[in-house]
């Protein structure tokens, strides 16, 4: 019984077998699968005048599953990798950056209103929006998905699914933004350009 004590401990939160931390843990990612998925088939560009896209809405996707599969995954594979220290705090940091993850991706659909799409898109007689969070920063709904990663990370409790969620988006988002920039520039012009010289792309201050 000792030993299948310690064996528990071992698990990340979610998978402990305690029903109070696993129920939060899937209502959080339910929550996230649910408000993408919604968004998804609200927010087609159809009618957009410009689809440059080339291939970084497949990336997002292939390196999205990529990073829950290593997610999910690498708290069994790599326990050693298991954060330890506060635990029970560390999961419930996690849970609220998932969630205000969220809340930031779904305000910044609200701020862009028609002009938000999952596919790199320009509509007819699309200005640049500086309102909410785009008054600081270019993509603060990437900016949101990167939160509600690192938050899924805490939530599971170990720094290499940490690690692994955020270098993939991070690449993801590296490319998709160089993508959304270059199709903006081309569509905008100079309003766009003297945007990104007092903006930043990410994190307010810092990048």
């Amino acid at each position: 019984m000792a030993r299948q004590r310690e064996d528990i401990s071992l698990h990340p939160l979610p998978f402990s077998g305690e029903v109070f931390y696993a129920l939060i843990f899937w209502g959080a990612y339910l929550l996230w699968m649910l408000a993408e998925t919604i968004a998804l088939i609200r927010k087609r560009s159809a009618g957009a005048s410009m689809a440059r896209d080339q291939g970084s809405l497949p990336l997002l996707y292939i390196l999205i599953w990529v990073a829950l599969g290593l997610g999910f995954s690498l708290p069994f594979l790599l326990p050693q990798a298991a954060i330890e220290w506060r635990r029970t705090w560390v999961f419930f940091l996690g849970i609220s950056l998932m969630l205000a993850g969220i809340a930031l991706r779904w305000y910044c659909m609200a701020v862009l209103g028609r002009y938000f799409t999952f596919d790199v898109a320009v509509h007819a007689g699309q200005s640049v929006i500086e309102t909410g969070p785009y008054r600081y920063i270019r993509h603060p709904s990437y900016s949101g998905g990167l939160l509600t990663l690192l938050g899924f990370g805490l939530a599971l409790g170990n720094w290499a699914a940490i690690l692994a969620v955020i270098v993939c988006m991070a690449i993801a988002y590296a490319y998709r933004i160089r993508v959304e920039e270059a199709a903006l520039v081309a569509a905008l012009g100079e309003p766009y350009v003297d945007y990104m010289r007092r903006t930043w792309r990410l994190v307010p201050f810092v990048f």
